[in-house]
């Protein structure tokens, strides 16, 4: 019979093959496309949860070697926080304590950025806290630098001031060693020559032939030179700034006038003998802001410990006065 299947037809009295019934055939045909779209969904699926693509791996490889970048960018923000804590400490506990200044406060110096809001657009990275935290200590450091760069101008301001001052201040001899004959009359009580009364003496006489040369103790402005007045005879002032003055007394002649600025060891003016005076020297005076000061401390620049303890031996007032 074929494989065909038959049944008894009672009208006919005959066997006849069986119809198939198209719509069986539907079914099981849209049957066994559902289950071969099902599988697929689930191959694919499977696949694509076990295996990357060529894409997914170039993806993977990129975002691990970022973390890496990130990670080594943290251990390098840390290097660089404990040198600037290093910087700061100095800066602190050295240089300012130099200069007599104040350290910056801790709370300016580690002060942090207000609220989140800046970095709030930051969330959507992968790695969002990472990147974050990251970028904070980049704005902290950021700022600490440029608080410390602040910090090193003024210190730098400050020590140029103090090297203005320091050559400002009177700190050489008016007149050389080599040119000079003795001290006589020095700071303090001592019978004046003269009026014969005890008077102050209110600097130092260096006793010197006519003519010799007179220099600037220190960096200044000359602020006078006269030739009469209180017995000082022709005498020049300078104004060193920094509160000191000095005056040079008894001058035969000037070698500067009013307004000229002056180096140390500059050539002011010569010895002489004019105004109250009864032989050739020089009476120098040192005052700071505005009082007189023994001039003998202002010496520190050109003579040695043993120098200079000869110097006040003979600048007592056991000598001769000549004003």
């Amino acid at each position: 019979m074929g494989g065909h299947k038959y049944h008894f037809n009672p009208e006919t009295l005959c066997f006849e093959p069986k119809k198939k019934k198209a719509g069986i055939s539907v079914l099981l045909i849209a049957g066994f496309l559902g289950f071969f779209i099902l599988a697929s969904i689930a191959i694919s699926t499977l696949f694509v949860s076990h295996f990357d693509t060529a894409e997914m791996k170039s993806l993977r490889k990129e975002n691990s070697q970022l973390l890496s970048q990130y990670n080594f960018l943290n251990s390098k923000l840390g290097q660089i926080e404990t040198v600037l804590d290093e910087i700061q400490n100095r800066d602190d506990n050295i240089y300012r304590v130099v200069f007599g200044k104040n350290p910056i406060p801790e709370s300016v110096r580690k002060a942090g950025f207000g609220g989140t809001d800046k970095y709030a657009e930051l969330g959507a990275f992968t790695d969002a806290e990472l990147v974050t935290n990251t970028s904070k200590k980049i704005d902290i450091i950021s700022k600490q630098a440029y608080i410390q760069a602040k910090s090193y101008e003024e210190v730098l301001n400050l020590a140029l001031k103090k090297d203005q001052e320091l050559s400002s201040t009177p700190a050489i001899m008016p007149i050389s060693n080599k040119d000079l004959d003795f001290t006589s009359s020095g700071w303090g009580m001592r019978m004046h020559p003269v009026y014969h009364v005890r008077m102050f003496h209110w600097g130092l006489d260096f006793v010197a032939s006519t003519g010799t040369k007179v220099y600037a103790t220190g960096d200044g402005v000359v602020s006078a030179t006269q030739s009469i007045g209180d017995g000082h005879g022709k005498h020049i002032i300078i104004n060193h700034g920094f509160g000191y003055k000095t005056l040079y007394a008894h001058l035969s002649k000037f070698n500067v006038k009013p307004g000229d600025k002056i180096k140390r060891g500059q050539v002011i003016g010569f010895v002489g003998c004019t105004g109250t005076s009864t032989a050739p020297h020089l009476h120098y005076e040192v005052y700071k802001d505005g009082k007189n000061v023994d001039p003998k401390y202002y010496f520190f620049k050109d003579l040695t410990p043993d120098k200079f303890d000869e110097l006040v031996a003979r600048s007592t007032n056991n000598g001769r006065s000549f004003d």
